[in-house]
């Protein structure tokens, strides 16, 4: 007989710390961790995880709810896990967010900002997305409410978002506020055309099907590229439904596949044809254009990115003597949107179809001083490569999750750029880079920025000075 786990009854929430979990305290002095709580609830808790300084669980029953909990617009909430805040108005939101980059900053960093600004909003909390991706399984993920019903399902096609931590398990989606109210019509009636038509989702632990992946991408200039993944060169199949989105979506701009016969869903491996349209969408930002293509990266909330990139080369103060990199430069969004201000900017970037991107988009705006390279970071920084390139003044990163590698920062600080701005999307690793960075800098600013409402993920950034004593 399956064992019960242990429940809790009547713990209040205290606090929401990382990635929007609640905490409360157990009796016993134990952190609770749950999730869809706000300070100030009682609740009761079903432990699903102990460990000896803390409990995971799951709430069965509230007893006190918080003036600041909404209801959650979308359907799919209790069951998708994507849009975890939703049930918290956006003010407290923006509250958690902020108290966490703060606390990121002065406790694992432990260094104190001489300034500290609130945190930038987004200007839209819904429909803010510019790319989004959906699978097709054949193995569509049960809700609480049809399990609980007894009744047998036997189609299990679906298309929508995998299920958190079942890599084979995906929830069919109706509807997704993330994206303008277009892109769940044409999803919608993929799924319908597709299933008229028998054709076999894939099944993501056999590798059998012929549906894979669906992927949207939008600009502000109200272009829209739909992108296919195909396990099968199907070329009847393909044709069909590439011609039928084409005449009853005129909104489409360009339209292009992929064959994927790999095991993973990755895509920057492989070729990709171009069915209708020039095979890229265009982005403007202050009268820089860029070209997106399938493989593009780009910013995903492209109003709150604009504001993100004014900030940063307002919080820069980039003059024409200044040489400028760009670490982990991406499509060289932003280098190339500082490059007017600057004498020369350098970009650096591990994949090589971004470096591609970035020179393109270069040409494209006819920026003349801008260079582009591409590798690991950690092995390109060099003296030597300083030396050919020239010394930078100003030093602009934005790295991944992981943060900046420790031979980055020990090339930053022999280097001694004047300032750096430093971009990131996990304030505690940045936190720890910063510590690195304070025995000759300065934290002179953090900039919280709001990029994905609905969720935990909070940028920030952060303005470090070289010191006095450093010079």
């Amino acid at each position: 007989m399956k064992k019960k786990n242990k429940r809790i009854e009547k713990i209040e929430i205290i606090d929401i710390g990382a990635k929007g979990k609640a905490v409360g305290k157990s009796a016993d002095g134990r952190v609770v961790f749950v999730e869809n709580a706000i300070p100030g609830e009682i609740v009761d808790i079903e432990l699903s995880r102990r460990r000896r300084k803390y409990y995971n669980g799951k709430i069965l029953h509230y007893h006190k709810l918080s003036p600041d909990r909404i209801e959650p617009q979308c359907r799919h909430f209790n069951d998708c896990g994507g849009c975890k805040l939703q049930y918290l108005s956006y003010e407290k939101q923006l509250f958690y967010k902020a108290k966490e980059v703060y606390e990121n900053i002065r406790r694992l960093g432990g260094v104190q900002a001489k300034e500290v600004l609130p945190i930038l909003p987004s200007p839209q909390q819904y429909a803010y997305r510019n790319k989004l991706e959906f699978t097709f399984s054949n193995r569509r993920w049960l809700t609480q409410q049809e399990v609980e019903s007894g009744e047998s399902f036997a189609e299990r096609d679906s298309l929508g978002f995998h299920v958190a931590g079942r890599f084979d398990r995906v929830l069919d989606v109706e509807e997704c506020h993330l994206m303008p109210p277009f892109v769940n019509d044409i999803r919608n009636f993929i799924r319908e055309f597709v299933k008229e038509r028998k054709w076999p989702f894939y099944d993501l632990k056999e590798h059998t099907g012929f549906l894979r992946n669906l992927l949207f991408r939008t600009t502000s200039k109200g272009q829209l590229m739909v992108i296919l993944s195909f396990a099968e060169n199907k070329k009847e199949w393909i044709v069909e439904l590439m011609e039928t989105l084409a005449e009853k979506f005129s909104e489409i701009t360009t339209l292009i596949y992929f064959i994927n016969t790999k095991l993973n869903d990755t895509l920057y491996d492989l070729d990709y044809v171009v069915y209708s349209g020039q095979g890229y969408i265009e982005e403007e930002f202050d009268g820089i254009r860029y070209k997106i293509r399938p493989k593009s990266f780009f910013q995903t909330n492209t109003k709150q990115a604009l504001r993100l990139y004014r900030r940063v080369k307002e919080l820069a103060t980039i003059t024409k003597d200044d040489i400028v990199y760009d670490f982990y430069t991406g499509t060289g969004s932003i280098a190339l949107f500082v490059a007017q201000n600057a004498k020369k900017v350098i970009g650096v970037e591990s994949v090589p179809e971004a470096i591609d991107d970035a020179n393109d988009n270069a040409e494209f705006n006819e920026i003349k001083n801008t260079s582009f390279f591409v590798g690991d970071i950690k092995d390109i920084v060099t003296e030597e490569f300083f030396e050919k390139q020239g010394k930078p003044s100003v030093i602009i990163a934005d790295p991944p999750r992981a943060g900046m590698h420790a031979s980055v920062i020990n090339a930053i600080l022999k280097t001694e750029p004047k300032r750096l701005v430093y971009v990131s999307c996990n304030s505690a690793t940045q936190a720890r880079d910063i510590e690195l960075l304070s025995q000759k800098y300065q934290l002179d600013l953090v900039q919280p920025v709001d990029m994905f409402p609905q969720t935990f993920h909070v940028e920030n950034i952060a303005v470090l000075s070289l010191k006095k004593e450093a010079f």
